[in-house]
């Protein structure tokens, strides 16, 4: 089945039990090699703040950071993908508060980011968001949900842990779901949950759910560039799978053109101008 490129394409996926792939992406070179892949679609994710800018969460990305990446990444999602086919669907985040003020910040916050390119945004939790979540769904906004590790909320719950675990967690989260969908959620991430519950939410919204640490169970799963490639060797949790050793391999790489500097290997005459 072909990748993403609008919302109807997520909903035949899910009709269809074809899994979902998406990874995030934050600038041009790599949204390059993503155009090449075979990765249905692209999260620029508020985790920008910690993979690119070397922040100790998401908290701090803001709208004008958000804008800028959305525009790199879709730039390079269309300079990358072959001639007479479209690039990959693009969802954006909205960063931490960025939709809890008035209605007119929390709908320019939104337009920001779909007019950087953005086919859709992305919005975490479900309390005091649904009102919001409807209306820009009716103007034509299309809108995924986060449940679960909600990380712009780290400092409230206490840390990056397993959410849903006790009774009373689980029946919240599968009310917050329902909500989700019934507001008119697209999709939603359900992040760092119990493998049974992210099933049983899974089977029981008809729209698309995307895990990240929530089992197989799921319509599709997510991961953060830098975890995939291996680019970050200090942070690995257990729902990360590390598909390259990038750290090591980009590193095998700059050495090696340090020696050849060094020993007058590079350049050579067939790389400099006579």
């Amino acid at each position: 089945m072909a990748r993403i490129h609008n919302i109807l394409d997520f909903s035949s996926k899910k009709s269809s039990g074809t899994k979902i792939s998406i990874v995030t992406c934050y600038d041009y070179s790599s949204a390059l090699i993503v155009a090449a892949s075979d990765i249905d679609c692209v999260l620029v994710g508020d985790s920008v703040a910690m993979t690119m800018h070397g922040a100790s969460s998401t908290i701090s990305a803001t709208i004008e950071q958000m804008v800028m990446h959305t525009e790199w990444v879709v730039r390079g999602l269309k300079d990358g993908t072959k001639a007479g086919e479209k690039p990959p669907f693009v969802i954006g985040d909205l960063p931490f508060l960025s939709y809890r003020k008035d209605l007119t910040a929390n709908i320019e916050a939104a337009l920001a980011i779909m007019q950087a390119g953005a086919n859709a945004i992305k919005l975490e939790g479900a309390k005091g968001n649904l009102a919001l979540i409807e209306h820009l769904v009716d103007s034509g906004v299309p809108i995924m949900g986060h449940l679960g590790l909600t990380p712009q909320s780290v400092n409230q719950i206490g840390g990056y842990k397993v959410q849903g675990k006790t009774t009373a967690a689980h029946d919240a989260m599968l009310d917050d779901a329902k909500a989700l969908a019934a507001a008119g959620c697209f999709a939603m991430v359900l992040e760092c949950v119990p493998a049974a519950l992210a099933k049983e939410i899974s089977e029981q919204v008809q729209i698309v759910t995307i895990g990240i640490g929530a089992g197989n169970d799921t319509d599709g799963q997510v991961l953060v560039w830098q975890d995939l490639l291996g680019l970050n060797t200090q942070f690995k949790p257990k729902f990360v799978r590390r598909y390259f050793d990038g750290f090591g391999e980009f590193q095998k790489a700059l050495n090696h053109y340090h020696a050849d500097v060094l020993g007058q290997n590079f350049p050579s005459d067939a790389e400099s101008f006579k």
